[in-house]
């Protein structure tokens, strides 16, 4: 028999207690059924005591337990909703979605697209606001407004190492921003010297790792996360994950990690050793040493929970709830708490303090 059949088999038997504490959540799910505009939730922001769901039909605001829709009849750019983020300054947010970018203010709409402003393509997959910056990757490379000027800068192959256009995401730090470019790896702009730089996969667009941390893992990148305190980045690609930290790569594959897919939509750190991973077959997350991931079972769909230590011995952990749906396309914080999009729903996982969960 395998080992790591066998192991998973022993440790399902009831030989949990043992291994290492990971975080544990009482999930609670949001659908249409209870006030969610569509299922397919692309990426959700916590804004305070706010959540934002970025849907196919809409965006949604949770607010004091009750949902609160805006579509195009209120003056939203496009109904399909890809990422957002708010300004923690003034309030103000912002969504990407198929049709432009919408500034969210004072209860209106404003919105940019190539017809009326600077903005790169209407196609936006991702924003990020930076002080009085923010920050687009669209269909046709990124772009940056200035909040007090209304001028735009475009960022494309002409004037950056880009040599593929689609970028698929953008984070924006203090110090670093940096774009997930879809089959160009990733870019880093230097806001201090206001330099670009890109990272490549070693191996080119091979599915083969033939150099396992010798650069990023491929250069179908879906999402980057800067850990700007401990200055590490995170890369989310569909062929496994990276971690650098300025000096070293560190790469993440299921088949070695306890990544329970290869295929990445969104990483999100928590500092420069631990993350957060949406794929499609479960949340993932790793504490610089074990993994846990949660999930719905992709068998009986019953709820699941399972823990990998460092030695690569696989537990599950008994638990009575799940994330609405395993294939999982963004996450954020609040407090202890998740906000987690799935293609089936939205869903909050209520942290369990260590003695509750003593007590399942």
């Amino acid at each position: 028999m395998n080992t790591r059949i066998a192991v998973l088999i022993f440790c399902a038997a009831g030989a949990w207690a043992g291994t290492p504490e990971m975080p544990r959540y009482r999930w609670e799910n949001f659908t249409t059924e209870n006030g969610l505009p569509d299922n397919h939730v692309f990426q959700v922001k916590v804004d305070g005591a706010r959540v934002w769901a970025a849907t196919e039909n809409g965006l949604a605001l949770y607010q004091n337990g009750r949902w609160k829709v805006y579509g195009t009849q209120d003056g939203l750019a496009h109904r399909a909703v890809l990422f957002v983020d708010a300004d923690p300054r003034t309030g103000d947010v912002w969504a990407a979605t198929m049709g432009g970018l919408s500034r969210f203010s004072a209860g209106r709409f404003d919105n940019y697209t190539q017809l009326n402003s600077g903005l790169p393509n209407d196609v936006v997959y991702g924003v990020a606001v930076q002080g009085d910056a923010v920050w687009v990757a669209t269909a046709a490379g990124g772009g940056r407004l200035d909040v007090k000027t209304g001028q735009w800068r475009h960022f494309n192959e002409r004037n950056t190492p880009m040599y593929e256009i689609w970028t698929y995401a953008v984070a924006a730090g203090a110090e670093k921003v940096y774009y997930a470019v879809w089959g160009g790896g990733v870019l880093e702009y230097d806001v201090k010297t206001g330099r670009w730089k890109d990272y490549n996969d070693p191996d080119g667009e091979t599915e083969i790792v033939l150099l396992k941390d010798q650069g990023l893992i491929h250069e179908i990148t879906t999402s980057v996360s800067w850990a700007e305190k401990d200055h590490v980045l995170w890369v989310a690609t569909y062929f496994g994950a990276s971690r650098y930290d300025g000096r070293y790569w560190k790469n993440f594959l299921e088949k070695d990690s306890g990544l329970p897919s290869n295929f990445l939509n969104q990483v999100k750190a928590v500092d420069g050793t631990r993350a957060w991973f949406a794929t499609d077959k479960g949340l993932a997350y790793y504490d610089g040493t074990n993994w846990a991931v949660y999930r719905p079972a992709l068998d009986s769909h019953a709820p699941e929970m399972m823990v990998r230590d460092a030695q690569g011995a696989v537990t599950r952990v008994p638990v009575d709830t799940a994330p609405a749906h395993h294939y999982i396309l963004g996450l954020d914080f609040q407090g202890d708490d998740l906000w987690v999009a799935t293609a089936h729903g939205l869903s909050h996982g209520i942290r369990i303090k260590p003695k509750e969960a003593g007590n399942k």
